[in-house]
């Protein structure tokens, strides 16, 4: 096999393993452009490695992907971004192949937008242990291997992360009828006014968070089921002034974002805001509205290629 055959061919291994490490990137990073960056890189790494000294490929990507994630979360700016109160996960359209693996409940989980936002409270290593062993399977010893710990620490790591999640996690998936029941009577309420409804609608804990379309230096937070209703009833009622800040009349669409039920604004289009709603128990216990133009690029791109149910509302 020449040179030429040969670095076409493990180009295509690359390749087959490229939305599996996309997808393990988001899932560390929160964010597809910081994801896709670092795959490229990995595979710049790839091609200058020796590659008939890797055993086992798919391991070796992995650690590389791994490992320039874990630098990206540890480095100066990321921890400047991620704690002055404006950072939020990128959301991603239902069908996204950087998703990834969806097949049981722990991996739906850990790419929701709920999960995203409490690795938050993890350490880079423990965030990759926990991903690496809960949505990706690995065992111990092969993360061991990958992130140079011990298995011992390995296991460590993910004990601790698996309980700081799920003590703060409120589990449970919704009737998909019934999510979409729900969020459409958010919306008329909130469209229409009825705060009493909107606050029927919502767990007595539940809160809310929105990046103010990018105005705002930090994040803008809601701990009331009143304050909630208040603030959806004035950021979901029609007015010319949000048509205006919109560039126009958009489209509401129902549509799942990162597994959970949510509203989409379209212009055109363009997504200008998603606004998604995690359930439990028959009633909403978290709204998160996103519509800073830097974290709606991706899920626009997806939304060109999707085949979209007539709008809930045409003229919004």
């Amino acid at each position: 096999m020449d040179s030429t055959t040969t670095d076409r061919f493990d180009t295509s291994r690359f390749e087959a393993s490229r939305n599996r490490l996309t997808s393990l990137a988001y899932r560390l990073l929160g964010s597809a452009a910081d994801a896709e960056d670092a795959v490229q890189t990995a595979f710049l790494r790839w091609q200058d490695a020796d590659r008939q000294r890797i055993e086992v490929p798919e391991a070796w990507l992995t650690k590389v992907v791994t490992n320039l994630c874990l630098d990206r979360l540890r480095s100066a700016q990321a921890r400047r971004e991620r704690t002055v109160g404006a950072w939020l996960p990128e959301p991603l359209l239902d069908g996204d192949p950087m998703l990834g693996p969806a097949e049981t409940f722990e991996q739906r989980e850990s790419v929701s937008l709920a999960v995203l936002l409490l690795m938050e409270r993890l350490s880079p290593l423990e965030r990759a242990v926990y991903l690496l062993r809960e949505a990706f399977s690995y065992s111990h010893a092969e993360i061991a291997g990958m992130l140079d710990v011990t298995e011992s620490a390995s296991q460590q790591h993910f004990h601790r992360a698996r309980r700081r999640i799920a003590a703060a996690r409120r589990r449970g998936e919704a009737d998909p009828a019934s999510a979409r029941r729900i969020v459409e009577e958010f919306l008329d309420a909130a469209s229409s006014g009825r705060t009493e409804r909107l606050v029927a609608l919502l767990t007595d804990d539940a809160t809310a968070v929105s990046d103010g379309a990018g105005l705002t230096e930090s994040l803008m937070r809601f701990d009331t089921p009143e304050r909630i209703a208040a603030i959806a009833r004035a950021g979901l009622k029609p007015s010319a002034a949000k048509r205006r800040l919109a560039g126009g009349t958009p489209a509401v669409h129902y549509a799942l974002v990162n597994g959970d039920p949510a509203l989409l604004f379209v212009l055109g289009d363009q997504v200008v805001g998603a606004v998604a709603f995690e359930i439990t128990g028959g009633k909403i216990a978290a709204v998160r509205g996103i519509a800073a133009p830097a974290r709606l690029g991706r899920i626009t791109e997806a939304w060109r290629q999707h085949e979209p149910e007539p709008p809930l509302i045409a003229r919004w």
